[in-house]
């Protein structure tokens, strides 16, 4: 199971599951128009992608 947490104070997030197939999220990123990236957590179906979670002002992060 994913887990992502904050590296500034330790809080952690365990087991998103997409509502549509129920499948578990994985991290990734996409890449805006002006060239940034923006960390998502999205179905491996393809069902949709979210913004990842913050925490402390800052993307948290998931190690595989």
């Amino acid at each position: 199971m994913i887990q992502y947490s904050c590296g500034l104070c330790g809080m952690g997030v365990v087991g998103m599951k997409c509502a549509k197939c129920n499948c578990d999220m994985v991290p990734g990123e996409i890449t805006k128009d002006d060239g940034t990236k923006v960390s998502v957590t999205k179905c491996p179906n393809g069902c949709g992608m979210i913004k990842s979670p913050m925490c402390c002002g800052s993307d948290m992060t998931c190690a595989i």
